[in-house]
């Protein structure tokens, strides 16, 4: 049976080419758009782990509040016991301390008057150690533009823009100005040791990066970390696993009477991201709803009129004795066979555009420029198992659905009058 309507759908190209075309449309722009959506949700939360919330983050109750701000006076104590606990009870996870603090840059001329200032937006990383894998996580070699890495203390990397802004050269010496974990005034001379761009530009805009144990000893934080973040090792962000190692830890050792005790959050929990989670998930949903329809009123009316085309040709076969169900029967299982053709071929489609945009991506730069929020500045699209399945729910689908509207006409064929249309 199959094999006789794959010959007649193969023949007779007038009842089958269009139907495959709109498919294929229709199941390339489903392909397309949910790697697209994947790809660039994707990016935008792997870029705000890697910067700013890791897949959990621990910070004091009291620092959490007001993180915005930068409270390093509500900073957590005791940060290599922290550490040691957390690999220990939770090995599962890497786990890496931060410091981020503000100031202000001084770069002084020859004389050793100030030439040009800027606000900075300072990160300390664990740099020197080589255990934290924060090069790797923030790629920070691959997005050096100028210069090297710092190999002590006393040497940093500053936002390649910021540098071009203040008019600094590899080797040069800043001051930075800023305020201790006490509420003293501190400042500390460094030498820049290279340019970064992150392609965010948030970060690029006034990124000053240095070594953890510098700025330890720059703001008085001895053993003290604004926030330790962690990672799990697969790489992936999994919402229930982290779920569960936050929910443990929070019920060990957070107390509601100590605001100084320490707190994780999800990344989910923090920066809104909840609300561009759920976003993602609805609109991936509604693209494929969405075409679901529009594709079925399509093929609707499609099969109406190739119906009536064929209409002389169900007669005959209702006249030789085949049944109205046998008849719809063979519908269906045709507009079976016209969807796979078709979704095969738009999934192809689709999935080639959606690997060009994968590794060209889209340029949202201009649209960047005065936003503070932690975006990648190329878009890119990504190919998923998905991607290789979610095309034949609205190709498939669609023609069937389309083709059973359009088959109810058969039932409503009197017999009586087919010997007159046949005369004719």
């Amino acid at each position: 049976m199959i094999q006789f309507l794959l010959k007649g759908i193969i023949r007779d190209k007038s009842r089958s080419i269009l139907p495959i075309i709109i498919i294929a449309i229709g199941v390339g722009l489903t392909v397309l758009l949910s790697g697209y959506l994947k790809g660039a949700f994707g990016d935008i939360i792997d870029q705000n782990a890697r910067f700013e919330t890791g897949h959990v983050k621990i910070m004091t109750q009291a620092y959490a509040e007001n993180k915005d701000q930068v409270p390093n006076d509500l900073a957590l104590l005791d940060a290599s016991g922290w550490i040691d606990t957390l690999h220990n009870e939770i090995p599962q996870m890497q786990w890496v301390q931060r410091i981020k603090f503000g100031g202000l840059i001084d770069v002084p001329d020859k004389d050793g008057n100030t030439r040009a200032q800027g606000p900075a937006t300072g990160m300390a990383l664990d740099l020197f150690s080589g255990k934290s894998g924060e090069n790797k996580r923030m790629n920070l070699e691959s997005s050096l533009i100028t210069g090297a890495l710092p190999k002590k203390a006393g040497e940093a990397i500053i936002g390649h823009d910021f540098s071009e802004k203040l008019d600094l050269k590899i080797g040069d010496e800043i001051t930075l100005f800023g305020s201790t974990m006490n509420g003293s005034m501190t400042f500390k001379t460094f030498e820049i040791k290279g340019t970064i761009k992150f392609g965010t530009s948030a970060m690029d805009k006034g990124a000053l990066i240095i070594d953890l144990t510098d700025a330890q000893q720059m703001l008085d934080m001895e053993n003290a970390t604004g926030e330790i973040l962690g990672f799990l090792k697969s790489g992936v962000y999994d919402q229930p696993e982290v779920d569960n190692i936050s929910e443990e830890f929070n019920n060990e050792y957070k107390l509601a009477t100590d605001e100084f005790s320490p707190e994780m959050f999800t990344l989910r929990e923090q920066n809104n991201l909840a609300s561009l989670l759920d976003y993602a998930d609805v609109m991936s949903a509604l693209f494929v709803f969405i075409f679901v329809l529009a594709m079925s009123i399509v093929l609707w009316n499609t099969g109406l009129l190739g119906g009536l085309r064929r209409y002389q040709e169900f007669g005959i076969r209702l006249a030789l004795g085949e049944s109205k169900g046998k008849i719809y029967r063979s519908m269906v299982l045709e507009a079976v066979l016209i969807g796979i053709i078709g979704s095969v071929l738009g999934t192809i489609i689709g999935i080639a555009i959606t690997y060009y945009l994968q590794v060209v991506g889209i340029d949202i730069s201009g649209y960047l420029n005065n936003s503070s929020m932690i975006m990648p500045t190329v878009l890119r699209s990504k190919i998923t198992p998905s991607l290789f399945y979610i095309g034949f729910i609205p190709g498939v689908v669609a023609m069937v659905f389309g083709t059973m509207l359009a088959g109810i006409g058969i039932y409503k064929r009197e017999t009586a009058n087919l010997f007159n249309e046949l005369e004719v």
